[in-house]
């Protein structure tokens, strides 16, 4: 069987799981060995052995999980089923289960113990190895064009600059004689517009007459025969009733506070 377990650093296998039918005939002794090579060194690093005795019928299967501590993957050689006896065995199945020591290499985490801060290396340049960017002549020659451009983008900006202020300048004296007509005509026309209401003004006071109305003092014209106005008879009818009406309610009263 060959070698199937994973190769990393670090690697240290915990279990190994098996199982199997055996082939034989009923009456046969068959010794099966389930074993990895030890890598280091001579024999085996690991070895299950199970014994068929007579009477064991034909396609019994096995299945066993053999703890083996955490045995470096390093130690492990190739794997086999050897089988002793007039015997085979089918459907067979192994499997391995293992770990990953992340401290195997202590430089692979600054948690692990035995880590060291690393010292870069850092290479010994000479004066004379540096890229100087002046001596490159296509640098140079990039290096001018780019001149050169800014000063063509520089004098095509002041171009530019001075010819809006220039238009900035003929805008602002269109939009001063423009404001001295509007002036002119608004002063025209308020004084057209102030002689036709003084014409018309004339018209109207030319329209009316001027007439004076007579007015005076109007004395009162009436006067009183009497100077004392007799009561009236309805009047006293009235006040009379209400004054016994009043009388009458306040000996009610009287009484009743004399019966309690």
């Amino acid at each position: 069987m060959p070698n199937i377990l994973p190769d990393p650093s670090g690697l240290d296998i915990q279990n190994v799981i098996y199982s199997y039918k055996i082939q034989k005939e009923t009456g046969e002794w068959v010794t099966v060995h389930v074993q990895n090579e030890n890598a280091n060194a001579t024999g085996y690093i690991f070895r299950e052995t199970d014994e068929w005795k007579p009477g064991s019928v034909a396609g019994t299967g096995i299945s066993k999980a053999v703890p083996v501590g955490n045995l470096p993957r390093a130690l492990w050689g190739e794997g086999s089923i050897d089988v002793d006896g007039n015997g085979s065995v089918y459907d067979a199945s192994i499997v391995y289960t293992y770990r990953v020591d992340p401290c195997f290499n202590p430089q692979f985490n600054t948690n692990c113990p035995g880590y060291v801060e690393p010292i870069p290396d850092i290479p010994e340049v000479g004066l004379e190895d540096v890229y100087d960017v002046f001596d490159d002549d296509n640098v140079n020659m990039e290096r001018n064009k780019t001149i050169e451009q800014d000063k063509i983008n520089k004098a095509k900006a002041k171009e530019e600059d001075e010819e809006e202020e220039e238009e900035r300048k003929r805008r602002y004296r269109l939009e001063k004689v423009l404001s001295d007509l509007q002036a002119s005509q608004l002063l025209a026309e308020n004084s057209i517009i102030e002689q036709m209401n003084n014409n018309m003004q004339n018209e109207i006071n030319k329209t009316y007459l001027v007439m004076k109305i007579p007015g005076g003092e109007y004395k009162d014209s009436v006067v009183l025969a009497d100077s004392k106005l007799p009561d009236s008879k309805n009047g006293l009818r009235n006040g009379l009733a209400q004054q016994l009406l009043h009388n009458q309610m306040v000996e009610m009263q009287y009484q009743i506070n004399e019966e309690n």
